[in-house]
């Protein structure tokens, strides 16, 4: 009784470490329909580029009969590119709204929907001779990847016990990394990136989300929402039943009981509400910086200017695109590290790691650039620089982060948070890609200086501020900020009532007053 009265739950049953069969496939299944195709569409237009650009300029001339100019190309081009950070902030907002009436599984279904018809007009769009589907294709795609960024997290660490919630939190990242990585596999000239298999490439980002369909009804819905949003007490035990493997659920139901009275006593939260609230004003403040760091950090600069670095090492362009592939390589090994060692390492650790080893290689790449045209040897130091910061980069902020912003809001506050989240991770992500070509052309590798003071800046934060969340209940996570936000609780202002006894009466005096 002490436990409940004082809003700790007991400790949760040691059968819970294993996962379950049905905690497993639900992930997957989750993972695959929606981050897989992610990264997938985040790639898929890389290697490929000439070919659509081909297409393109043909399609043009069949209507005009001459050939675009180079600037009509470089705008449409930087439409397809940019179209897709631009839709995904466009479903970053909307996913809030989605989230609450649909429940979390409800909205990776319907999400489906922005997948499968952009894959479908993407495929036709060469017999069509429409290079308009494919742009309009791009910002549907978007839109997609934006709900899934944000509803995808949300269910794998709704879904996860306390022990397991790093590592399901990291399939996100690890499946749009191997997202990225198969779709740098199909776009070699060899196997689809060529004029006759572009649209099958493009087309095949449909097929995740066709598997998400058959499979994903199958499996439950969240439990929190269950039980906190919906006050559906028997669905949820039902669930977790399902996703536990066994039946002594109390701990974990209590842990959900005592976050639903956190939730009553705060309210539900708008996102304004949200930002002007000071008792979670370090939480946001928190995610802000960590999605920001993740994508100011360089990582997509770094993808941008990579092939001009394996050029200066005289690396052929024709096989750049097999240099691409071993650094997806790098990636895939580095995340799923990450995901082994997020429960054993923690949190904070792997954050640290990464973004030490991100800004010393952006150091080092500086001087590569600076003198690889007085030391030749220098040029083959560039391509160790690519692959280091890209490792250090899937070490901690790439995966991390999708754990960490779950973990540090109650589910009253959780909707509104990732809506702040997924609108700075899509605007940062379009500001990178939309000015580093510029910043690079204005100074050139002293660029790079930037990231590596953005890492630094980002690491001091995560070392002062962000706190090891590993194995910690949602509620504790919440009292440990509470501190750091110099506000209490509502629990323990009812708690220190109860201590004081009945309220005595105040003079008349001071009360006319």
């Amino acid at each position: 009784m002490e436990n409940k009265e004082a809003g700790t739950p007991p400790p949760i049953p040691s059968r819970e470490r294993r996962l379950q069969p049905t905690l497993l496939l639900a992930t997957l299944s989750a993972a695959f329909g929606s981050a897989f195709q992610y990264g997938y569409n985040l790639a898929v237009v890389n290697t490929p580029h000439k070919v659509f650009k081909s297409f393109y300029n043909e399609t043009y001339f069949e209507r005009h009969a001459t050939f675009m100019d180079g600037k009509l190309m470089l705008l449409l081009w930087s439409c397809t590119v940019s179209m897709f950070p631009l839709g995904g902030l466009l479903g970053s907002l909307v996913v809030g709204l989605l989230v609450d009436s649909c429940g979390r599984k409800g909205t990776l279904l319907i999400n489906n929907i922005f997948a499968i018809v952009p894959a479908i007009l993407m495929g036709v769009s060469k017999v069509a001779k429409a290079f308009e589907l494919v742009i309009f294709s791009r910002v549907v795609l978007g839109v997609c990847a934006g709900i899934s960024y944000s509803a995808l997290p949300m269910y794998l660490g709704e879904l996860a016990p306390k022990n397991l919630r790093g590592l399901l939190g990291t399939m996100t990242e690890v499946f749009v990394i191997v997202g990225v990585f198969l779709a740098q596999i199909f776009s070699l000239q060899g196997i689809l990136g060529n004029p006759e298999g572009w649209p099958v490439l493009l087309a095949l980002t449909g097929v995740p989300a066709l598997l998400q369909l058959l499979t994903l009804p199958f499996f439950p819905e969240s439990p929190r929402y269950s039980l906190i949003q919906k006050g559906d007490e028997a669905t949820a035990r039902q669930a977790l039943r399902r996703l536990r493997g066994h039946m002594d659920l109390e701990a974990e139901v209590e842990d959900m009981r005592v976050e639903a009275r956190a939730e009553r006593a705060e309210g539900h939260l708008s996102v304004l509400r949200l930002c002007a609230l000071r008792s979670l004003r370090w939480q946001l403040l928190s995610i802000i910086v960590l999605m920001a760091g993740q994508q100011l950090s360089g990582i997509n600069a770094i993808n941008y200017y990579a092939d001009t670095i394996y050029a200066s090492a005289g690396v052929e362009a024709a096989h750049s695109q097999y240099v691409t592939v071993g650094s997806g390589m790098v990636n895939i090994v580095m995340t799923v590290t990450s995901a082994v060692l997020v429960e054993r390492l923690g949190r904070r650790r792997l954050l640290l790691a990464g973004y030490g080893i991100c800004g010393s290689a952006c150091l080092a790449l500086t001087v590569v650039l600076l003198f690889q045209n007085k030391v030749s040897e220098l040029s083959y130091l560039g391509i160790i620089c690519v692959f280091a910061y890209i490792a250090g980069h899937s070490t901690g902020p790439s995966p991390v982060p999708s754990v960490v912003r779950t973990e540090i809001f109650l589910q009253s506050s959780r909707r509104a948070a990732f809506m702040v989240d997924g609108a700075v991770h899509w605007l940062t992500n379009f500001i990178v890609g939309f000015l580093f070509p510029s910043i690079q052309e204005a100074i050139g590798a002293y660029s790079f200086i930037i990231f590596a003071g953005i890492c630094l800046l980002t690491a001091v934060y995560i070392y002062m501020v962000i706190p090891e969340t590993k194995g910690k209940t949602f509620v504790e996570i919440n009292h440990i900020f509470a501190k750091r936000n110099r506000v209490k609780l509502a629990e323990e202002k009812k708690e220190e009532t109860i201590d004081a006894g009945p309220p005595t009466p105040s003079p008349a005096k001071e009360t006319s007053f």
